[in-house]
């Protein structure tokens, strides 16, 4: 559950790092700081189950990826050799995922 909430987390941090860009009205800065606040929340909450390290790890790369992948869309240039970098990252990202034992974790009676 705790990196359903990372996830959610690193999801947040796209919009509000993509919006960061483009907000102007006072409105859009309100949002952008709810953004971010609640964002670091859920990454704060997911810390009392998760590793630090490993969940920190996620939680800005899929922020990296997810911002530049906006990026992208919007209209920012790119290159095939910055796109084999962030697969490398990527492929990065879901081993820090995929090897981080929980019951190491939980064994330090940590939860």
């Amino acid at each position: 559950m705790n990196w359903l909430f990372v996830f959610i987390a690193g999801l947040l941090e796209v919009v509000w790092a993509s919006g960061l860009k483009h907000a102007e009205t006072g409105f859009q800065w309100l949002m952008t700081f709810i953004l971010i606040l609640v964002s670091f929340i859920l990454l704060i909450y997911s810390y009392k189950s998760l590793p630090i390290a490993a969940a920190y790890t996620v939680f800005v790369g899929i922020g990296t990826v997810g911002t530049y992948l906006v990026g992208i869309i919007l209209g920012d240039s790119f290159s095939i050799k910055q796109l084999v970098f962030l697969a490398i990252l990527l492929v990065g990202i879901i081993g820090m995922k995929v090897f981080t034992r929980k019951e190491t974790y939980e064994a330090r009676g940590e939860k």
